[in-house]
């Protein structure tokens, strides 16, 4: 059986804001530009940013052109996440992480690391490169708010994300994890309003704080939810690594539990 571990590894930064001082007695007005990126990088939130994924919605350089190559997978944008002082990036070609911290209205951003593995999907490879580039050094928060995030860079580089609330602020809590096996295919499950219905086979798979399995994987059976970030591949066999959540005042005919990936621990192509 070939297995594949894919691991995260979490990214971050930093921004600098100053007031030039009055050229005479009389007090400077700021405009509303300057005014509101002085507010939102005064007033930069840990707790705010990991609230959220946020996903890359537009990146132009200095003269206003769009960064081309930092959008080479349409359907995937590059997203950063924050938690416990890392930053990671997603949707590259290899998962890009390193620490961070804030001081005031500045990001400070350590090293960043990455997976070493290879992709052939046209620009990915060079994405890696152009996310780090764009991620080290100083970032000015130009806005910080429920919907928006937007940094620049000393080069007048510009880079807009926009939020997706993450699981957590969705469910209201940090969740469970959980292990379960996905066989390679589905099969036909009955269900009250959806004739000719097909379920994931799936069975709960336990491991100690040290990574050994425990006992013995029991019978597979029929998954009637969906497993929020999940694409089933028939053929292949995985082990997920999950967050359960519950979910409050679900309706009558409804989940109580939802599903959502952290990680594929193990894959096994089945003939």
């Amino acid at each position: 059986m070939k297995r594949i571990l894919l691991l995260s590894l979490p990214v971050a930064m930093m921004v600098a804001c100053s007031n030039p001082p009055n050229a005479t007695k009389t007090d400077a007005t700021p405009t509303d530009s300057t005014a509101a990126a002085t507010a939102a990088a005064a007033n930069i939130d840990a707790t705010q940013l990991g609230a959220n994924h946020w996903l890359l919605d537009n990146a132009v350089d200095a003269s206003g052109k769009r960064i081309d190559g930092l959008f080479v997978r349409a359907d995937k944008p590059v997203t950063l996440d924050f938690k416990d002082g890392r930053l990671s990036a997603s949707n590259t070609c290899n998962h890009i992480g390193g620490g961070y911290t804030l001081e005031g209205d500045a990001f400070t951003v350590g090293n960043l690391a990455s997976t070493q593995k290879a992709c052939a999907e046209p620009g990915v490879m060079e994405l890696d490169g152009l996310v780090s580039e764009h991620l080290q050094g100083k970032l000015t928060v130009r806005t910080l708010d429920a919907s928006h995030l937007v940094l620049a860079a000393a080069n007048g580089d510009v880079l807009t994300f926009r939020a997706e609330p993450t699981a957590e602020t969705r469910y209201g809590g940090a969740g469970e994890q959980v292990f379960m096996e996905v066989d390679a295919q589905t099969k036909p499950c009955p269900h009250p309003l959806i004739k000719d219905a097909t379920c994931l086979q799936v069975r709960e798979v336990k491991y100690d704080d040290k990574g050994l399995e425990q006992g013995t994987r029991g019978a597979y059976e029929n998954f009637y939810g969906n497993i929020e970030g999940y694409n089933h591949e028939p053929g292949v066999r995985n082990v997920l690594r999950l967050k359960r959540y519950q979910i409050k005042n679900p309706p009558a005919d409804g989940a109580s539990l939802a599903y959502v990936l952290d990680m594929v621990v193990a894959s096994e192509l089945v003939k």
